[in-house]
């Protein structure tokens, strides 16, 4: 097996086994979720017994999805299944120890991911870090394979990748990432009716966050950077769920002149989970986040550290505007 496993190999994998468990990561977002989902219905259209496990759950903003309840928690024991495959997450920690637990019978474990940090944690990897989403790279092996790609695996194709390209406008979107979305529509994607239910769908209580984030808003580092926080007391007193937050970042990334935004959000566990979307590539989020034990993307990164939150933030943003270049 080559260090970076080829479709084939992979859809061999798939020929010599019956059953499987797809995993992502905790605090799921929709490349994770519409990965898990596309993956496992087209196996399952081929005769393969899958199960869809995330520590967290499905979030509700993804109920919508076809076949989103095929998501579950992990179950307190075991399954007996031949492959566990890890989906879109850079590290195995990050996939849970409830998750773990449950695939922890696997004799085989596969490894499809997009971040560049992962370290090829599984016995068989493909990590492609110039996929926009690990989405796009199951399409790609989907199709290269001849595997059947149902409706509900379409359907979560779209979603998984337009949610990780911020709706197809950021610099990874490349020309592949739109003809794959055309043959998606030529397959009966309803383009219209998905955006409606992926971008215009949200609880009253995510305008309310907004609000409070807003509030909360500062420039640093000559203006270009913008960072907001979010505490436990606020998160309590909304009765906030994880994937209210989705996305919102993108609000302040959208100031004229910030290159770069950051999110610190007080976690139950007194860690702090910072998010950081860089407009520039000679401010590398993945290299910033790594100096503190987290990773990502070019672009994109996040972290997870000890608190508290005015510590975390302090650390971050010093090394933030250490890594900005000069104006």
């Amino acid at each position: 097996m080559s260090a970076n496993a080829s479709y084939q190999e992979i859809g061999e994998i798939f020929d010599r086994h019956d059953s499987f468990v797809i995993l992502s990561h905790v605090r799921p977002d929709g490349d994770a979720i519409g990965s898990q989902l596309a993956l496992a219905f087209s196996l399952e259209a081929a005769g393969k017994k899958v199960r869809v496990i995330n520590e967290d759950g499905l979030p509700d903003n993804l109920r919508f999805l076809p076949g989103s309840d095929l998501v579950e928690l992990p179950p307190a024991e075991p399954l007996d299944v031949e492959v566990a495959i890890a989906l879109d997450t850079a590290t195995k920690p990050r996939l849970g120890s409830n998750a773990l637990n449950a695939a922890s019978k696997a004799k085989l474990w596969l490894n499809i991911d997009h971040h560049k940090s992962n370290p090829a944690y599984g016995d068989v990897n493909h990590i492609d870090s110039s996929s926009p989403a690990t989405g796009e790279i199951l399409y790609k092996l989907i199709t290269a394979l001849n595997l059947p790609l149902p409706d509900q695996t379409r359907d979560a194709i779209y979603v998984a990748v337009s949610t990780d390209t911020g709706s197809f406008q950021y610099p990874s979107t490349t020309e592949n990432t739109y003809l794959m979305a055309a043959d998606l529509i030529r397959r009966g994607l309803d383009v219209g009716r998905i955006n409606s239910q992926t971008y215009d769908s949200h609880p009253y209580r995510r305008v309310e966050l907004m609000r409070a984030l807003l509030n909360t808003l500062e420039l640093t580092g000559e203006d270009r950077v913008a960072h907001w926080e979010l505490t436990m007391a606020t998160a309590e007193k909304l009765g906030l769920k994880p994937e209210d937050s989705e996305g919102l970042i993108d609000i302040i990334r959208a100031i004229d002149g910030v290159t770069v935004a950051l999110f610190f959000e007080e976690l139950p566990d007194g860690k702090i989970r910072v998010s950081m979307r860089s407009k520039d590539p000679r401010v590398d989020a993945s290299e910033v986040c790594g100096q503190f034990g987290g990773g990502g993307h070019a672009l994109a990164a996040g972290i997870r550290m000890a608190g508290p939150i005015a510590e975390a933030k302090q650390r971050v943003l010093e090394a933030v505007c250490a890594a900005m270049p000069v104006a």
